[in-house]
């Protein structure tokens, strides 16, 4: 099929432009196959990293007896850590190759285990002293990071490997999405209403992970023999100066990574604090179920329809009408009485939906920011420019989760207790609604500047493409872009 088949004109809407041919030899459509085992390695993903992101607070306050200020703490310091791991992973991403299994699916391949194996470590703290609790909660969640990362950035790369075709990478976008989403449903529904007191939590985590071992490995091996990597690179095994050339100078990629960083504070102080919310503020931790199966359906909604909202709006539009939604559910949340639960139940699904929205199309537009590099330098560097973006919002969540326990430290709030204080419902408010909402305003302002629209997307891809042809038709041998790259500091945002 051709890769250019043209998108609506501009009539449909400011970014959308033509879907411009791929610099590869067959860079076209991807299969349902493709698509579908993509969603599958997000599915795995999350079976540790939205476990983690769920319960790992909740585990350490009412399961290890962890204080809420010190696991706080423990959040910040590792996930600081886990944002550097994904620099080092990135750096390892670009270096290897392997020319029978590719550049990013080894990854998969060799990983999965370890990963999942260090899930179930991280939820079996053994009772010997806080101070040894401390310790061995440090490692087990730093390792669980690091390996986090070699899996994960070779995973999120992949995509843009697979094709540069813009519906299709909204697609694969999409496919993530579900594959994220079915995990934190399946958490809502199966883990959260066993998470009450008195009850042998320690058991139902170990059981829990266990299993997410065996599917998820399962998972992650479906993803290796179905997705492929066709978009051809002309380097390789990729230089340090290579990788940090790429990155100097990408306003797109800069900015979307700052704009990231705010609405992951938010929406993790938002996921970090919602189990409390629905528990302690509203009483009603059936709820929670409920909320994680509209999401589930609203994944399954919203995922088809972001090719659509791609093409009609753009992704920059509707990136920015996602975190509107999430602010405006994050006033609901915080503002709303308790006793009126429908109220501040429907905050909880504004929040959820923006937070879904953005999270389906985020990644689209960071394998954009791959070609705008690529354009500047004629490299292609996957590895360290999704590493970056996933520094980012590494960051993010570190600042995010931390501020969910400092909200819960500073509100006095009392592990297993049947009632909490005024002051520590006002801290769990504030946490999962104030903060959310003004994060995710000032992650719309700042992408109102962004500037690589779709169309200035295309016309990049096109422009790679007509390079690599003239130094093929020339003869060079390596195929490098002849084209001088532009300036530092040039703006790629004209339409």
């Amino acid at each position: 099929m051709s890769t250019s088949a043209p998108l609506p004109s501009a009539v449909s809407g400011p970014e959308t432009g033509p879907e411009t041919g791929s610099a590869s030899a067959d860079p076209g459509r991807l299969s349902a196959k493709a698509i579908l085992g993509y969603g599958a390695g997000d599915f795995a993903n999350n079976l540790a990293f939205a476990t983690a992101g769920a319960f790992l607070l909740i585990y350490y306050t009412d399961v290890a007896g962890i204080s809420a200020a010190a696991a706080g703490t423990l959040l910040l310091v590792v996930r600081i850590f886990d944002a550097f791991a994904d620099i080092f992973a990135g750096r390892v991403v670009d270096r290897t190759y392997s020319k029978r299994l590719g550049k990013f699916r080894p990854f998969l391949l060799f990983g999965s285990v370890p990963l999942l194996g260090l899930s179930v470590a991280t939820f079996a703290v053994p009772q010997i002293g806080h101070t040894g609790m401390l310790v061995y909660a440090y490692l087990t969640y730093a390792a669980l990071g690091l390996a986090y990362s070699l899996v994960n950035i070779p995973y999120g790369s992949l995509a843009g490997a697979m094709t540069q075709v813009p519906s299709e990478r909204a697609k694969l976008a999409s496919a993530r999405s579900v594959g994220g989403s079915i995990v934190s449903a399946g958490l809502g529904i199966l883990i959260a209403p066993r998470l009450v007191p008195g009850a042998d939590l320690q058991t139902v985590f170990t059981v829990a992970t266990l299993c997410f071992m065996v599917v998820g490995t399962a998972c992650y091996l479906f993803t290796f023999f179905t997705c492929r990597e066709r978009v051809k690179r002309e380097v390789t095994h990729v230089s340090m100066r290579q990788s940090f050339t790429t990155l100097k100078g990408n306003r797109p990629l800069l900015m979307l990574c700052v704009s990231s960083v705010l609405f992951i504070t938010g929406g993790l102080s938002l996921s970090t604090l919602q189990l409390y919310y629905v528990r302690d503020v509203l009483h009603a931790l059936n709820l929670f179920p409920v909320l994680s199966t509209i999401q589930l359906i609203a994944t399954f909604v919203l995922a088809p329809a972001i090719p659509f909202l791609v093409r009609r709006f753009g992704k920059r539009t509707a990136y920015m009408g996602g975190s509107v939604v999430m602010a405006l559910g994050g006033l609901i949340v915080a503002l709303s009485p308790a006793g009126v639960v429908v109220l501040p139940f429907t905050g909880l699904v504004l929040g959820m939906l923006g937070f879904l929205l953005v999270n389906m199309l985020v990644w689209a537009l960071e394998a954009d920011t791959v070609e705008y590099g690529e354009w500047r330098t004629g490299v292609r560097t996957e590895g360290i420019t999704y590493a970056l973006f996933s520094f980012t919002r590494k960051t993010g969540q570190a600042i995010g989760g931390a501020v969910g326990a400092y909200a819960l430290a500073l509100g006095g709030y009392a592990a297993g207790a049947a009632q909490q204080t005024e002051a520590a419902l006002w801290g769990i408010r504030i946490g999962t609604g104030i903060v959310p909402a003004v994060c995710a305003l000032a992650a719309a302002l700042i992408m109102l500047a962004y500037p690589l629209t779709d169309v200035r997307h295309a016309e990049i891809v096109a422009e790679i493409a007509a390079r690599r042809r003239q130094g093929d038709d020339q003869g060079d041998g390596a195929g490098q872009p002849t084209a001088p790259a532009p300036a530092d500091g040039a703006s790629p945002g004209a339409n």
